[in-house]
């Protein structure tokens, strides 16, 4: 979720359409600069340099990435600041290393899965096989297709009594180079199919109480590029407008509701990051995102919507376009949200922290961003975007060690959520 200033190192990203050759991040530098009460001052010495932001909410730190040619510039500046990534195209490297010869094991006994990250083809091969382990339970599903014709799949997952009951919806990989968000969604998937088909007794009990509908890549044509061109993109592939050299929109500030709510939470500049499109919905994924969404609300009702993204350990509620205003569901989404920040924090050894709140107030303001539309338009009673690791050692580069941990985390966080769905809050008796 985390998204990029316009700079002319962001600008000749946002231009690479068409290279044949794969980016090469070899040589850049990831920082993390201290900003606090010297913001301006540090905004000021940076003003003259070539940069990518990773971050927005840059009142505590600033995350920049810095080319080959500006890093001995950059660091006689004398700001404070600690070195993310010493060599970005290391960490790269690094991070698809680790071998992927175990993805055509049987889905049931494929948790070395998660010990490394794969190419896409092999993500699709790991939800067919997890839908024909569980045949009578679950189904594949889709959304549409992608600007580049790839199926937006998922699998709707159902208990006993059959499908139709209140829905749980997740997406993940909105943003493409956010590549821990997709085995986070096929874990907790994962854990449902094997633990229905092994009596678990909580997990049957969230599926016989609630139908499950994910989708792991709701991006899958920005992921690709992210593959196999520039490990950094972020929006989707479709071209810009006419006239413009650049390519993608963010689907993610491509709701409907809040589309143009505030200058501030989106982009009107085909070459930002944040890049909003030129009308609600034009983007294909986000049009059959938008049409899935509110077919759950009139066939079944939304019970819990979650956005998968990363980094920052953050579980954000609506809304997002204004930060003065609260839903009336804020306190419930409070308390639930506290409730799973502790679970994950307890099923640690580290004890990982996920900060929560209203993501306009506590982080910064998005507009036309699926939590609010969901929420809004299809009726969700919880509704959160959940950032993943980490705080910013890593950042979009979250080596393949820590896919372990990441995953088992949020199931953890998952299974206090989803037994919090049909609580009733305040009432001075439930955990809440």
């Amino acid at each position: 979720m985390r998204s990029t200033i316009l700079s002319s190192v962001c600008l000749a990203l946002a231009t690479l359409a068409t290279a044949s050759e794969k980016f090469s991040y070899n040589g850049y530098k990831v920082y993390r600069v201290k900003t606090g009460s010297n913001l301006e001052t540090v905004q000021s010495k940076l003003a003259s340099f070539d940069f990518e932001q990773w971050n927005h909410d840059s009142t505590s730190h600033i995350d920049i990435l810095v080319p080959p040619s500006q890093t001995a510039s950059f660091e006689a500046l004398d700001l404070n600041y600690h070195v993310m990534h010493a060599d970005l195209g290391d960490s790269i490297a690094a991070e698809s290393a680790a071998p992927t010869s175990n993805v055509r094991r049987q889905a049931d006994n494929a948790t070395s899965w998660y010990d490394s990250y794969h190419p896409y083809a092999d993500h699709v091969k790991y939800f067919d096989d997890l839908q024909a382990s569980f045949p009578n339970n679950s189904r594949k599903i889709s959304s549409g297709k992608s600007y580049e014709g790839r199926d937006i799949y998922g699998l709707h997952l159902w208990g006993s009594g059959g499908p139709g009951k209140p829905a749980v919806l997740y997406h993940s990989t909105v943003h493409a180079r956010e590549w821990i968000s997709a085995p986070v969604v096929e874990y907790i998937t994962y854990q449902l199919v094997t633990g229905y088909k092994s009596k678990d007794a909580t997990v049957r009990a969230f599926l016989d109480h609630y139908d499950f509908f994910i989708l792991p890549f709701v991006n899958p044509d920005g992921f690709v590029y992210s593959q196999t061109t520039q490990r950094l993109w972020r929006k989707n592939r479709q071209p810009g407008p006419r006239n413009s050299t650049c390519f993608g929109r963010d689907i993610n500030r491509n709701w409907e509701f809040a589309w143009n709510a505030t200058a501030r939470g989106a982009s009107s500049n085909p070459c930002s990051e944040t890049y909003k499109g030129e009308a609600p919905s034009d983007t294909p994924e986000n049009k059959g995102l938008d049409a899935f969404a509110r077919k759950l609300r009139d066939e079944q009702g939304i019970k819990l919507f979650i956005d998968w993204h990363s980094y920052g350990q953050d579980i954000l509620s609506p809304y997002g376009y204004k930060e003065t205003l609260y839903a009336p569901e804020l306190g419930k989404w409070t308390k639930a949200a506290n409730l799973v920040s502790g679970a994950i924090r307890e099923a640690t050894e580290d004890r990982t922290t996920f900060t929560f709140g209203p993501s306009g107030a506590a982080l910064y303001a998005t507009t036309g961003a699926a939590p609010d539309h969901v929420y809004a338009i299809g009726g969700a009673d919880f509704s959160y975007t959940i950032e993943l690791r980490d705080t910013g050692d890593a950042g979009f580069v979250l080596p393949p060690e820590q896919i372990r941990p990441s995953v088992v985390e949020q199931w953890e966080g998952q299974k206090v959520l989803i037994s919090l769905l049909d609580e009733v809050f305040f009432d001075g008796k439930g955990p809440a």
